[in-house]
């Protein structure tokens, strides 16, 4: 399975289906039949809802969508924590639903992360918001003020574009940049859940993994987008690392510099392997080696036995020990696995999503034309 997952992702990212291999070109048929039909399912959905045909629940207070139109590696989840981070600090306490894929990792996440602040995380079909609810508004944060822990004035959709069921009054679509759409087909040809056009539904666009993105990549992200909607707003994300901790030990601050010119080893299964890895040769590393897995795939015992063939064989070619590193999601996807790869140091990196500075877009704007938008569709909601 997880060979044929990997199969189908180098089809879905390959701009000339000409020049992959007989194995890619068998499945790509059987592929485009599994795309039309879900065009249709995707068709009929869509006209359910647009004619009210399925209902669309709204809720007493305003709901944030953070979604995107491809599978993974968007920075949705890092996304939500700067805005639920955010908002509490700013008097107004959130409640997170989040997928929860895979036992929930994304989830385990944002509760360490967030756990000192009147944040509250379920998940979508688990959690029934309105058991959390009260009317709320925007209001200056006040010195020494307190949260109210057990009220909810925001509900932010982790993974929510595609949560149709639930009507959002901000939606925030996130973008890979460094792989925007693939080839441009619907799944499972391609990675697009929706056409291109559903960004017109998009009040905000935010292109993640820009600071890893060139230039002129960057300005081709933004012109077609805009061709969907010449209005939006485009804002530009990147994760910055802070430090390392060991496994076994979450409380650990291991400064970056530790692996400047080490042997890395970056073991993964996120939806942008790239990023992580390209962060990586960034600090300075003498060697970085790779090993991908899909995203959300649980490490099995092979699995095991594969990361530490390859460290044996680094070990080897280089004479010293290497490092492997992993993302926070694969750690609190399964904490204890990793332990297993003793004598060899595991450690994860732990980054923060930040607003990259970029012709007059800012941390501060970001967030100020949030609150705009959120004032504006309130307004409006209470007018009709």
């Amino acid at each position: 399975m997880e060979k044929l997952r990997r199969l189908v992702k180098e089809i879905a990212y390959a701009q000339d289906h000409t020049k992959l291999s007989k194995l890619h070109q068998s499945l790509i048929p059987i592929l485009s039949l599994a795309s039309s039909l879900y065009k249709v399912v995707l068709s009929i959905r869509h006209y359910l809802y647009h004619f009210g045909l399925f209902s669309k629940h709204r809720l007493p207070v305003p709901v944030i969508s953070v979604g995107n139109l491809t599978w993974g590696g968007n920075g949705k989840t890092p996304m939500v924590e700067f805005i639920a981070s955010w908002l509490a600090d700013s008097g107004i306490s959130p409640l997170i639903l989040s997928r929860g894929y895979a036992g929930g990792d994304e989830a385990r996440m944002l509760t360490r992360h967030l756990c000192r602040k009147a944040v509250k995380i379920g998940r979508h079909g688990y959690v029934d918001p309105c058991d959390y609810l009260v009317e709320s508004k925007w209001h200056e944060e006040k010195e020494g003020s307190r949260i109210d822990s057990r009220k909810v004035g925001i509900v932010i959709l982790d993974d929510g574009m595609q949560h149709w069921s639930l009507q959002r009054d901000l939606e925030i679509v996130m973008v890979n940049g460094l792989t925007p759409w693939g080839n441009h087909q619907i799944l499972p040809l391609g990675p697009l859940r929706e056409p291109l056009k559903a960004l017109g539904r998009a009040d905000v666009a935010v292109v993640h993994h820009a600071n890893l993105v060139s230039e002129h990549n960057l300005r081709d992200i933004k012109l077609m987008m805009r061709e969907v909607k010449k209005s939006l707003p485009i804002f530009f994300t990147g994760m910055s690392p802070s430090h390392f901790f060991e496994v076994g030990n979450i409380n650990s601050r291991i400064p970056l510099d530790i692996i400047c010119n080490g042997i890395v080893l970056c073991v993964s299964a996120i939806g942008s392997a790239n990023a992580f890895v390209q962060g990586m040769k960034k600090m300075g590393t003498l060697y970085v080696d790779r090993l991908d897995f899909s995203d959300h795939h649980p490490l099995q015992d092979r699995d095991i036995e594969m990361i530490r063939m390859k460290l044996k064989e680094l070990e080897d070619r280089f004479g010293s020990m290497p490092v492997v590193v992993i993302t926070e999601k694969d750690y609190d996807r399964d904490p204890e696995i990793l332990k297993h790869l003793s004598p060899y140091k595991v450690m994860a990196l732990y980054s923060e999503l930040q607003i990259i500075p970029y012709r007059g877009n800012s941390d501060d704007s970001f967030k100020n034309l949030l609150k705009e938008l959120l004032e504006v569709k309130l307004l409006g909601a209470s007018q009709n």
